[in-house]
């Protein structure tokens, strides 16, 4: 029996930055991960990323991640997932520095 799919969102690095962006509905890369497309189809989801890896002049290792629909958008269900939405660990910048994590 075939496993139900897990709705996905589609990630990458931004290529100058290093930021997590994510894959909006309106073809945006987005820093915030509650504007990204929930996508519940596999094979919509499997096209979405053909898209984000013809962008490699913009983002590299696009990859689908698992998600929920939350009270603000897309969340995150995985930790690392959820690690990657907050920014670099390393020290205070970015994402944290600003506060909006």
């Amino acid at each position: 029996m075939a496993r139900a799919f897990i709705p996905k969102v589609v990630t990458a690095n931004a290529l100058i930055e290093g930021d997590v962006v994510y894959l909006t509905a309106d073809d945006i890369w987005s820093r915030n991960h509650a504007e990204a497309e929930l996508i519940e189809d596999e094979a919509h989801a499997q096209l979405r990323l053909l898209k984000a890896d013809r962008q490699r002049d913009r983002v590299v290792g696009a990859y689908l991640a698992d998600a929920r629909m939350g009270d603000h958008g897309p969340e995150p269900i995985h930790f690392r997932e959820a690690f990657r939405t907050r920014g670099p660990s390393n020290y205070a910048h970015g994402k944290q520095e600003a506060g909006n994590v």
